[in-house]
């Protein structure tokens, strides 16, 4: 049943044709569709029509007078794929997209064909909790330079990190903090607040939830909570930091398109 939500936030959309499935995207805090999915997106979009929205204050996607909040992300999902006629589909949530994935499925069950969440949670525990509020507090004060320092480190794993020369480190960390989006602080306030593990047992789809194990930002102890407690999800791991689309974007694409092909084919069958 379509959504009545107008869909206001910008569209990204690839694969475009008749008769193929749908997968929608919802990226993470202080990303954008392309930022987050841009290095596998032709990779995605070779058998589907690929669907991705820009949340406020981010991409081309005008900042929020209001908090965000994650049925208003969902909906706004949904929305865009109302708009490229998709009926069903399956949805990838990144970090923060996938209680966004959650929350959609969760609200539009008999839509989602399949969720793929990779380098996510349900709730902010207490160590995902410090993290943010230190990344909030950096990016409110104007410390952006000190915040890209600070992503820099929260993000990348170790091998990663130390393959850097001081010289790509500089230029790495001075890039970041001149492409922070504006709604950056909006999107780090709600991963403070997302708690959905209400949602997580009424998933009845086929779940892969993408583990980061050299993840600093979202520890992969926390990743795997969210795994155990829904009822049709397996864990698929990739050695990374929390930017697979970074350090791994080949190895992520296979694990996603294996697992959309596989429940394709059952859906079929």
């Amino acid at each position: 049943m379509p959504t009545s939500v107008t869909p206001a936030y910008a569209r990204t959309v690839h694969g475009r044709g008749p008769g193929r499935p749908g997968l929608l995207l919802a990226h993470g805090a202080s990303g954008s569709v392309q930022a987050n999915y841009g290095p596998i997106m032709e990779g995605l979009a070779a058998d589907r029509t690929v669907v991705g929205v820009d949340y406020p204050g981010t991409g081309a996607t005008p900042r929020a007078q209001e908090p965000l909040s994650l049925d208003e992300l969902a909906d706004q999902l949904v929305a865009a794929a109302d708009a490229e006629g998709l009926d069903t589909f399956a949805v990838s949530g990144y970090s923060l997209g996938g209680p966004v994935a959650i929350r959609l499925a969760v609200r539009h069950p008999e839509r989602v064909e399949a969720l793929a969440l990779t380098a996510s949670f349900a709730h902010a525990d207490r160590r995902t909790e410090l993290a943010a509020s230190l990344w909030q507090r950096l990016h409110d004060s104007g410390q952006h330079d000190l915040l890209a320092a600070y992503m820099t480190l929260m993000t990348l794993s170790e091998p990663a990190l130390n393959a850097l020369t001081p010289g790509q480190l500089r230029e790495s960390i001075e890039g970041l903090a001149a492409g922070l989006p504006v709604g950056t602080g909006d999107h780090v306030a709600l991963v403070r607040t997302i708690d959905v593990r209400a949602d997580l047992a009424r998933i009845t789809v086929p779940t892969l939830v993408v583990v980061t194990t050299g993840d600093p930002l979202v520890h992969p102890a926390l990743q795997r909570r969210l795994a155990d407690a829904l009822p049709h999800a397996r864990v698929a791991e990739l050695p990374t930091g929390h930017l697979p689309f970074v350090e791994r974007p080949a190895e992520w694409l296979r694990l996603l398109t294996g697992f959309l092909a596989e429940t394709r084919t059952r859906d079929r069958a």
